[in-house]
């Protein structure tokens, strides 16, 4: 485990999850889950052509309605996907395994959404209220119900529902509202640096940093989180 100089607040009452990146890919930024799919399933193509198609695909999506609130992640992974092999044949490139890449991050994304589960239950036994606050498509309900989060969460505050997104830290102090505690009783759990840790530190929350494989390689400061953990499982022993 890595610790950061800050000790925890012991009075901590309650948590703050992000989702995507924290729950569903144990730390790993959703960008090299991906690449590492490609890698394997499509070794033909170079990393920078898939960041391109990557970003393309994530521009397109925050944009229009394309993702509907009744899809599973399996229907928002296809339609991820589909765009990003439209970008590609933009560049004249031909995705060839399509089906089995997509089948191959469902498979790896229900094993970490299955320990995540494992441990938030094990958390929802001790009483301690839980909140999800997600940048995510309006579809996060159906998609913690494809998982087994169902019932873990307290309140799920979405970015598409209540129209603010990651970072602002408006979105954060909803979280602790509807937690009804103060910042400082508050632990916020992500894996993004800079859209969970630091506006949530920004508004005086406690920080759980869950460092995983980034999608920059740049050194991260990493003076706003309390914590530095590598697995969720983590959060269920004293530091």
């Amino acid at each position: 485990m890595y610790l950061c100089a800050i000790t925890m607040n012991t009075g901590m009452l309650g948590y703050i999850f992000d989702y995507g990146g924290t729950l569903d890919t144990g730390g790993c930024h959703w960008g090299k889950v991906l690449w590492h799919a490609y890698e394997q399933c499509e070794p033909h193509i170079k990393e920078e052509e898939f960041r391109q198609a990557y970003v393309y695909a994530e521009r397109t999506l925050g944009k229009n309605p394309i993702i509907k609130p009744d899809f599973t992640f399996y229907q928002t992974l296809k339609s991820k996907l589909q765009l990003q092999y439209r970008h590609l044949a933009g560049l004249g490139l031909t995705v060839e395994g399509g089906d089995k890449l997509l089948d191959m991050v469902y498979t790896q994304t229900k094993q970490h959404t299955r320990h995540s589960v494992e441990v938030l239950k094990e958390l929802k036994a001790t009483k301690t209220p839980m909140v999800l606050v997600s940048n995510f498509y309006g579809n996060i309900g159906v998609v913690l119900h494809e998982f087994g989060f169902d019932g873990l969460f307290d309140h799920i505050i979405e970015s598409a529902v209540v129209g603010v997104r990651k970072p602002d830290p408006k979105i954060f102090q909803m979280g602790v509202e509807a937690l009804g505690l103060e910042p400082g009783e508050v632990v916020v759990v992500g894996d993004s640096m800079d859209k969970d840790i630091v506006p949530a530190h920004s508004i005086g929350c406690q920080t759980v940093w869950f460092r995983g494989e980034p999608w920059a390689d740049e050194p991260q400061d990493t003076t706003a989180a309390d914590r530095i953990i590598t697995d969720v499982a983590e959060l269920l022993t004293s530091e």
